[in-house]
């Protein structure tokens, strides 16, 4: 039986322990998170607020309320480190990184023949800029090239103030006349500061030049000769040069290869008609029956079959000339009483 003391004591137990489980303690911790103006102990109703800590960004909402039993929810804020922008290319080098967020490192290095001027990294900071932002690749710049003795140095255009040369700059090397440049005629800047080694200016002398078969040197009075000089050949009548007019002394203190006199061919056919400098003459009519080296002439076969005359060329190659093999040579009386019927002379194929 519920007497009016107990039943005063079950309430009073009830309200006494609503009282008591009715504060909350303190709120969940967030990762890189503060609490706004945070305590030991809130009542039921009261806020709590979340700041992201300096380099992170808040995604979700950024606060809880205390509840009436005194038991905070699960929060679904959270801090993210701050993204930094894509730092600017760096022309003739390259960026290092994994990503571009708060605390991250960015490390540039530059490709061979430049030098990285400024800081060799860069930190992306809590406001979500880089530290540093100013680096380039300069390119490695060569000193004055070595005056080239007997000779001089003549740089490629580049348009740069008092000649300074950097890395892949070219210059040319020119000897004075009658002198052989040894060596590279260009040079490079290199990597390393350096140019490319320089070539030397020697003087070359070649012998009297050689003579020429059936030919003449054309004014050739000297001993010696010195590098790039030249002579000229001709040859004697009837011969034709065959191969450069000139020939040049070269460095190596020998000539370059002297041209031929290449000898006429002389027809070794009596009677009949050729075809020869676009004319169709009998060969008694060709001077001496010679022709010149490398010309073409045209003697006259037979077709038995079709009863038609047709030309077969050939040519002659230094004083010999190879009669086609279909050529026959038509006797003395035929020549002289039947010529009408030679190949030459009959319907043409």
């Amino acid at each position: 039986m519920v007497t009016k003391y107990s039943l005063f004591a079950l309430v009073y137990q009830l309200c006494f322990c609503d009282y008591v489980s009715a504060a909350c303690g303190r709120p969940p911790k967030v990762n890189n998170a503060n609490v706004m103006n945070g305590k030991m102990v809130y009542e039921p109703g009261e806020e709590v607020m979340y700041s992201c800590m300096s380099g992170y960004t808040g995604i979700g909402l950024n606060k809880l309320i205390c509840p009436k039993g005194g038991v905070w929810s699960k929060t679904k804020f959270t801090c993210q480190r701050r993204s930094c922008p894509v730092p600017k290319l760096l022309g003739n080098g390259e960026m290092h990184a994994t990503e571009f967020k708060f605390e991250s490192l960015v490390y540039y290095n530059c490709n061979e023949g430049f030098i990285l001027k400024g800081l060799n990294r860069s930190t992306c900071l809590s406001d979500g800029t880089w530290s540093d932002q100013y680096q380039s690749c300069e390119p490695v710049q060569c000193p004055p090239p070595t005056p080239l003795k007997n000779g001089k140095v003549r740089f490629h255009p580049t348009g740069r103030p008092n000649n300074i040369s950097v890395f892949g700059d070219m210059i040319f090397y020119e000897c004075n006349e009658g002198l052989a440049l040894f060596g590279n005629e260009t040079g490079y800047c290199l990597a390393s500061g350096k140019w490319t080694n320089s070539p030397q200016c020697k003087e070359v002398k070649c012998s009297p030049p050689p003579k020429m078969v059936n030919g003449f040197m054309v004014f050739a009075i000297k001993r010696h000769y010195s590098f790039k000089e030249s002579i000229e050949y001709g040859c004697i009548e009837n011969y034709i040069l065959d191969g450069p007019r000139g020939i040049r002394c070269e460095k190596t203190g020998n000539w370059t290869e002297k041209p031929m006199c290449r000898a006429p061919c002389i027809l070794p056919v009596n009677r009949g008609r050729i075809f020869y400098n676009g004319n169709k003459i009998w060969i008694s009519d060709l001077p001496k029956k010679r022709i010149l080296h490398a010309e073409r002439v045209a003697f006259y076969c037979k077709n038995k079959k079709r009863k038609c005359g047709y030309p077969v060329l050939t040519q002659c190659i230094d004083s010999n000339v190879e009669i086609p093999s279909c050529f026959e040579e038509p006797s003395k009386l035929s020549y002289a009483l039947s010529y009408k019927s030679l190949p030459s002379e009959i319907v043409q194929c």
